[in-house]
C-alpha cells in the first residue's frame, strides 16, 4: 500500500524511475512542488538534479542547433551584378578591381583595349570573383543592348550600372571641329543616356538598381579646351539628377562622382611647370588615385548605407572645388 501510494505521488509529480542496477534514478520531466518531494521517502534513491546546469546546458544545446538549421535554411543572398564601362584601365579598372574583390559580378566593357580587359577579369578571378569582359562601343545602340543581354544571359540581371567609359578632344573652342565635340558628346553624355535606359529596365522590375555615372568637376566649374568634355560632364550631373528623379519610386539610386585630377598614364607625362600649375590648385597638394574613386563608388554601389543617398553629385578634388 506505502509503495503504491508513493509510486502514484512520483507519477504525479512529473518522475520516472530508472533501475541502475543498485540505484534507483529519478529524472525530471515538470517543474513540481518542493512540498511534494519532502513528502516522499525512500531508500536507495539517487537524484541526479543539478538543475541550474542541466536546464542551462539543454537550453545552449537547443539555440545552436536553432542556430544551425536557421543558417541551412536562410536563402543565400546573390552576389551583385555588375556592369562597368570603360573598365580596362584607369578609374574604370580600380573600380572593376574594387568591385570584384567585394564579391560583385562583373562585367569589364572595352571599346578597344581587349588584352587589358581580360587581365581585369583574371585578376578578379584570381581574388575568387566572378568576371567577363565585353567589347562594344556605349554611343551605339546595339552594342549596349548586346552588353545588357551578355550581363543578363550570364548572370539573370542587372544590380549595378557604373558608367564610366569617356574620351577628350580637347582644343580651343574658335579651332574645335564639330567632329571633335561629337565624339565626346556622344560617348560621355549619349552613351551614358542608352546605357541608363537599357539597365534601368531591368531595375524597374525588380524595383531596385544602383546607377553611377562618372562625371568631372569640370562639368561644374568649366576648363580651357574643353568645352565638349565639359558641356559632356555637365549633361552627365543634369541627367543624374533628372533620371534619380524619375526612378525614385522603383528604388532605384542614381548619383554622381565628379572626380578631378586623378593620377593616370596622362598625368605622369606632364612637364614639371604644368604640374606645379595644377598642384597649386588643389589644396591637398596631389593628384587623387584611381583606387580613392574606386572606394566612393563601391560605397554608392554596394554598400547598405547608401540606400538613402540619390540624385546627389560627390566631389572627389582634393578640395578643388569647394
Amino acid at each position: 500500500m506505502a509503495s503504491s501510494a508513493s509510486g502514484s505521488a512520483i507519477m504525479a509529480a512529473g518522475i520516472t524511475m530508472t533501475d541502475t542496477g543498485g540505484h534507483k534514478i529519478c529524472h525530471f520531466r515538470q517543474p513540481f512542488l518542493s512540498n511534494t518531494l519532502h513528502s516522499i521517502n525512500y531508500s536507495n534513491l539517487q537524484c541526479r538534479s543539478n538543475t541550474k546546469n542541466s536546464f542551462s546546458s539543454v537550453v545552449k544545446a537547443q539555440a545552436v542547433t536553432v542556430e544551425q538549421a536557421a543558417a541551412q535554411v536562410a536563402p543565400k543572398t546573390e552576389a551583385p551584378v555588375v556592369i562597368v564601362t570603360g573598365a580596362s584601365r584607369g578609374i574604370g579598372k580600380a573600380i572593376s578591381l574594387a568591385l570584384g574583390k567585394a564579391g560583385c559580378k562583373v562585367l569589364v566593357n572595352y571599346a578597344r583595349s581587349s588584352k587589358e580587359a581580360e587581365e581585369v577579369c583574371k585578376e578578379i578571378e584570381a581574388c575568387g570573383g566572378q568576371a567577363l569582359s565585353f567589347g562594344g562601343d556605349v554611343s551605339k545602340e546595339a552594342d549596349v543592348e548586346a552588353m545588357i543581354k551578355t550581363a543578363v544571359d550570364a548572370w539573370g540581371t542587372v544590380d549595378v550600372l557604373i558608367n564610366n567609359a569617356g574620351i577628350t578632344r580637347d582644343g580651343l573652342l574658335m579651332r574645335m571641329t564639330t567632329k571633335q565635340w561629337q565624339e565626346v558628346i556622344d560617348l560621355n553624355l549619349t552613351g551614358v543616356y542608352l546605357c541608363t535606359q537599357a539597365a534601368a529596365k531591368i531595375m524597374m522590375k525588380k524595383k531596385k538598381g544602383k546607377i553611377i555615372n562618372i562625371s568631372s568637376v569640370v562639368g561644374l566649374v568649366g576648363n580651357f579646351g574643353q568645352a565638349n568634355y565639359s558641356a559632356a560632364k555637365a549633361g552627365v550631373i543634369g541627367l543624374t539628377k533628372t533620371v534619380a528623379k524619375e526612378y525614385a519610386s522603383r528604388n532605384i539610386n542614381v548619383n554622381a562622382v565628379a572626380p578631378g585630377f586623378i593620377a593616370s598614364d596622362m598625368t605622369a607625362k606632364l612637364g614639371d611647370d604644368i604640374e606645379k600649375k595644377i598642384l597649386d590648385q588643389i589644396p591637398l597638394g596631389r593628384y587623387g588615385q584611381p583606387e580613392e574613386v574606386a572606394g566612393v563608388v563601391e560605397f554608392l554601389a554596394i554598400n547598405p548605407a547608401s540606400n538613402y543617398i540619390t540624385g546627389q553629385v560627390l566631389t572627389i578634388d582634393g578640395g578643388m572645388v569647394m
